[in-house]
């Protein structure tokens, strides 16, 4: 593959070197430097005759080098032992029938880990070895999801920990002793119990959650909603459990299309949004209901819900990480996996949710859901 960089009449033109012997692109029936992927290729002599751009960032070695070596000595590879690679495996000369190598990490000089999967291409089922396809990737991103599901799993550890040794507490105190506490004690402990169960309810929920939108399996089921009533219900059990109902403000313009979602799953987009508002905004929470264009594709209408506060607002530089797993906008407790539970909620309805300053200066949030009804009634 080559890239002139110059259109001047007598120019000189850069071309980078190819990834691959003149003629081996034509014969593979592609541009090896389009993969994601490294992709290194051995003839029947084991010379590389293959080298693409993937591989060159994988492994630090220019194709030029790497075309024409030896294919252990162009790719040096060694087991998490040390071993080298290729003596171990043998591609030319090992099991007449073996046709792959299955995926697995090794180690390229410095030690940097690749995750490696080699095809052997025969002429016939145990004929000679007519060429050694390498596959090499990166492991950056596979470490990146393992330290995300060992953050979850310290999270999940700790967020159990403090409501179970409470119940364990309070359970063995009062079968121990039952009789030295008056009806008023066992009472107050007994609520303590059942908040912290419903606690621990909660984060299970969570996990469940999140791992049906990690793996795609988030149901939606879709009846009529009318959102409006749903804010009410929210913040009439706010003004209930203390807050001032002056510390409200609900806009709905009329007329709105009818909405077609999960109802559960909306309540619970609402509680987390309305609850940051609450917990970690200050002044007046306004809750805007409109209509506006639908987020999918096809589709006219749609309903937008715009949450907004009075408080400091998110910091400018934390914008794109708000509705990532374990964001916490402060220090006042949370799994940090609320937000990113709301936007897997929305997008399963196929809608779109984004953060930004409220006018006020706060934070605000707003997210539009489609309003098509489900396709059994259209």
């Amino acid at each position: 593959m080559s890239v002139g960089t110059s259109s001047a009449p007598g120019a000189r033109e850069v071309r980078r070197p190819s990834a691959s012997r003149p003629g081996e692109a034509a014969e593979l029936g592609f541009d090896p430097d389009d993969l994601p992927d490294g992709l290194v290729v051995a003839d029947e002599h084991g010379h590389v005759i293959c080298f693409n751009a993937a591989a060159e960032r994988i492994t630090a070695v220019p194709a030029a080098d790497a075309l024409g070596q030896r294919l252990e000595k162009a790719l040096p590879l060694e087991d998490l032992e040390g071993r080298r690679w290729w003596q171990l495996t043998d591609p030319y000369g090992g099991l007449a029938i073996r046709r792959l190598q299955p995926e697995r990490n090794l180690l390229l000089p410095g030690g940097r880990e690749v995750l490696v999967s080699v095809r052997y291409v025969r002429s016939e089922p145990t004929g000679p070895v007519r060429r050694v396809v390498v596959s090499l990737r990166d492991t950056e991103a596979r470490r990146r999801t393992e330290r995300s599901h060992a953050e979850l799993i310290a999270t999940v550890a700790h967020e159990l920990r403090s409501p179970l040794t409470s119940v364990k507490g309070f359970t063995a105190t009062l079968l121990a002793k039952w009789e030295r506490f008056t009806d008023d004690q066992k009472r107050l402990m007994l609520e303590t119990v059942d908040a912290d169960a419903d606690r621990v309810t909660r984060l299970i929920a969570e996990l469940l959650d999140i791992s049906r939108i990690d793996s795609g399996r988030l149901e939606v089921r879709r009846q009529p909603v009318d959102i409006g009533a749903a804010v009410g219900r929210h913040i009439q059990a706010y003004v209930a459990a203390g807050q001032p109902a002056d510390r409200f403000l609900l806009r709905v313009e009329q007329p709105l299309p009818d909405l077609w979602a999960d109802p559960d799953k909306i309540d619970q987009v609402l509680s987390n949004l309305i609850e940051n508002a609450v917990r970690h905004g200050d002044g007046t929470v306004t809750i805007d209901i409109t209509a506006t264009a639908s987020p999918r594709e096809g589709e006219d209408t749609g309903t937008s819900v715009t949450v907004s506060d009075e408080g400091p607002g998110i910091p400018e530089e934390s914008m794109n990480r708000v509705f990532t797993r374990f964001w916490r906008g402060s220090k006042r407790g949370g799994t940090g996996l609320g937000l990113y539970i709301v936007k897997g909620i929305v997008e399963a309805h196929g809608g779109a949710i984004e953060v930004g300053r409220a006018p006020g200066g706060g934070a605000q949030f707003r997210f539009t859901l489609p309003v098509a009804a489900p396709a059994y009634l259209t």
